[in-house]
């Protein structure tokens, strides 16, 4: 694998920073209902992926994981899976805070809060502070998230910039603004989608301009730490190149 300390048109990484991996957590429905249960069992059974990728990222290099928990589609589906997803998420804010915070990880959720209950809305405030000193683990999980938008609106950021360079805003410090993301948005190095679907659903476009992909039939219920390690290692094997060439000699 080759490595860069900077991708084309994005944001500077450090040496340190370790490898950012972004996960859409697909399948979690379709597992339940081919087990003959309802969906929002899949959902309950994903959380405990959650827990198992982030507790085994930091070991294998991850510095950033990013995970698509919930996207600005997803609130067209029915209202009782919609109230599941949101009452997981609140729990998974108020249980886990400590146990992030006593392992080096540092949690903040990118993506809209002003259509967010405020109850949510202050469990993510409350565990963000509890785990703003996590150096081993930047995880941020997505919440009514949609690229297109995020995009829009740092554009609109940028324009309203007095004195910004306005043929050169800086996307990926705008991006971070608008997603509560307390710093430029940073690239990601390997996408992973499970469940199947070979499609990227509206998430982190800006950033997966240079990223590798792996889309893994494996559904969410079933995704470990020894299948993100697996990941890894595919990962290890690419030769990035962001578009140079290598040239013999």
């Amino acid at each position: 694998m080759t490595e860069h300390s900077s991708r084309p048109g994005g944001a500077a990484e450090t040496p340190d920073a370790g490898v950012h991996v972004a996960i859409i957590m697909d399948g979690n429905g379709r597992w339940a209902q081919a087990r003959g249960r309802r969906r929002e069992w899949g959902h309950r059974r994903g959380a405990e992926s959650v827990r198992s990728v982030v507790r085994a990222a930091p070991d294998l290099g991850v510095g950033t994981l990013t995970l698509y928990a919930f996207s600005s589609d997803n609130w067209s589906r029915p209202a009782a899976e919609v109230g599941l997803l949101m009452r997981l998420l609140e729990r998974y804010m108020r249980r886990e805070a400590a146990e992030l915070r006593d392992n080096g990880v540092r949690l903040r959720v990118v993506g809209r809060r002003d259509r967010l209950d405020a109850r949510i809305v202050d469990a993510i405030a409350e565990a963000e502070a509890t785990t703003e000193s996590g150096d081993r683990l930047d995880l941020r999980i997505a919440v009514d998230y949609s690229s297109r938008h995020a995009l829009l609106q740092a554009v609109r950021e940028a324009a309203s910039r007095e004195g910004l360079a306005a043929d050169r805003p800086d996307l990926a410090a705008e991006l971070g603004r608008v997603m509560h993301a307390d710093g430029p948005s940073r690239d990601v190095d390997l996408l992973i989608r499970t469940g199947g679907e070979k499609r990227l659903s509206d998430f982190l476009l800006w950033e997966c301009a240079y990223a590798e992909m792996l889309f893994t039939p494996v559904m969410w219920p079933d995704f470990s730490g020894e299948h993100l390690a697996s990941a890894l290692q595919d990962f290890a094997t690419r030769d990035r190149r962001f578009g140079n060439v290598q040239l013999a000699g």
